[in-house]
């Protein structure tokens, strides 16, 4: 066996384990072995025309299921797997537009994307709300910091391939404001978990693009003009310290895209202290950013309500909008 078959055979057995192990802990239900699809009348568009940089071989075609016990979830949601060609689905508002939009990165550990719980049930909110939403379908697995279940520790993609499909998207969405009836100037980002993480790191990462420009959408700025982060993670380095992920630390200036954050500190997944060592940073640094932390809630729940505060953060960062003034 080469060396190449080994690292891809090493690479699906991998995979495999991850799947099996997930499958046990969060209980899926059937394994549908066909492409995600948003519901009628909306429309994946590929964010790559042609070569997709660092393509990386994925073990098997794009998969989704359905997870059915997830503790703080009140009815099953979907988990995409296998994405190897990143799409954005375009959601506008059917009455008021605010001329806001917002880019939406699901959660999944960089793993998988939960796609419903934290994508396409955010779009109702903000469409509702008068603002556009845009989904980005990113590449997983592997494509940002994510948990090996191997050695227990964390490790580093073999390049940021989830943070060049955010950095073409928010440049694709600002070439298209006219066309989208967008403003420019209030093109922001929302992240749950490991979408969290892609948060901060476009939010830091915009000043030079990672790959090479495909076309006149990359002229296009790709900083976000504010950003939003649910229980994000892969921020702080260690439990119990709110040293900051280096990474993203060397690149926050005053420039950094003014951000709100929210976690819960019994989160099971996401140390708190992910959120506490961005908050830092960007004090010191200068940055407007406002922190929510609840004692109650856990980890994965969306724009799900129960009877834990932290559930109510939609009209808490309806209200923030207000006050950086990009709704009135």
């Amino acid at each position: 066996m080469t060396s190449r078959a080994y690292a891809h055979a090493r690479y699906g057995f991998r995979t495999l384990i991850f799947a099996l192990c997930a499958a046990a802990s969060i209980g899926w239900g059937s394994v549908r072995a066909d492409s995600w699809q948003p519901s009628p009348g909306h429309t994946q568009v590929p964010i790559w025309p042609n070569a997709i940089p660092d393509a990386y071989p994925v073990a098997g075609s794009e998969v989704w299921n359905t997870v059915e016990n997830r503790p703080v979830a009140d009815r099953p949601w979907v988990y995409v797997e296998r994405v190897s060609r990143p799409t954005m689905t375009v959601y506008s508002p059917q009455g008021k537009n605010t001329g806001v939009a917002v880019v939406v990165f699901p959660g999944g550990g960089y793993q998988g994307l939960a796609i419903d719980l934290e994508g396409t049930e955010v779009c109702d909110w903000l469409i509702a709300k008068g603002i556009t939403c845009v989904l980005l379908k990113y590449r997983v697995p592997f494509s940002g910091p994510y948990w090996d279940r191997g050695c227990k520790c964390h490790r580093q993609p073999r390049a940021p391939m989830a943070l060049e499909d955010a950095q073409r998207t928010v440049g694709l969405v600002r070439f298209h404001a006219a066309e989208w009836h967008i403003d420019p100037h209030k093109i922001g980002v929302l992240g749950f978990s490991a979408g969290g993480h892609m948060m901060a790191a476009i939010s830091t990462h915009f000043e030079r693009r990672l790959y090479p420009a495909v076309d006149a959408a990359d002229k296009e700025s790709c900083r976000p003009d504010f950003a939003v982060a649910l229980y994000p993670g892969h921020l702080s380095l260690a439990e119990n310290s709110i040293a900051l992920n280096p990474d993203i630390r060397a690149h926050i200036t005053p420039q950094t895209s003014p951000t709100f954050l929210l976690q819960n500190e019994n989160d099971d997944s996401d140390r708190v202290e992910d959120s506490l060592s961005y908050y830092v940073g960007l004090k010191k640094s200068g940055v407007p950013v406002e922190m929510h932390l609840c004692a109650q809630g856990g980890h994965a729940f969306g724009l799900r309500r129960t009877k834990f505060p932290a559930t109510a953060w939609p009209q808490l960062v309806e209200t923030w909008l207000e006050t950086i003034g990009m709704i009135f």
